[in-house]
C-alpha cells in the first residue's frame, strides 16, 4: 500500500489531520506523515475535500 499527497492541490486545511486516528499527520508548510504510526486506513483520503491525499490498497 502506498499514501501520496500532491502538494499543489494540497490547501491546508488540516481535516486530515484532524481524522488521523493515530496522529500520523502532521501540518506544516505541508502534511507530514509519520510512516511508522501510520496504519494505511484511508481516513485522509476520505477527508481531503480537494483529492490531494491518495492511500493505493493492493
Amino acid at each position: 500500500m502506498t499514501w501520496i499527497i500532491n502538494i499543489n492541490k494540497c490547501m491546508r486545511c488540516g481535516g486530515c489531520v484532524s481524522v488521523c486516528p493515530t496522529a500520523a499527520l502532521e501540518l506544516r508548510d505541508n502534511v507530514i506523515r509519520d510512516e511508522k504510526l501510520c496504519k494505511l486506513c484511508g481516513l485522509c483520503d476520505q477527508a481531503c475535500p480537494v483529492d490531494a491525499i491518495k492511500v493505493n490498497k493492493p
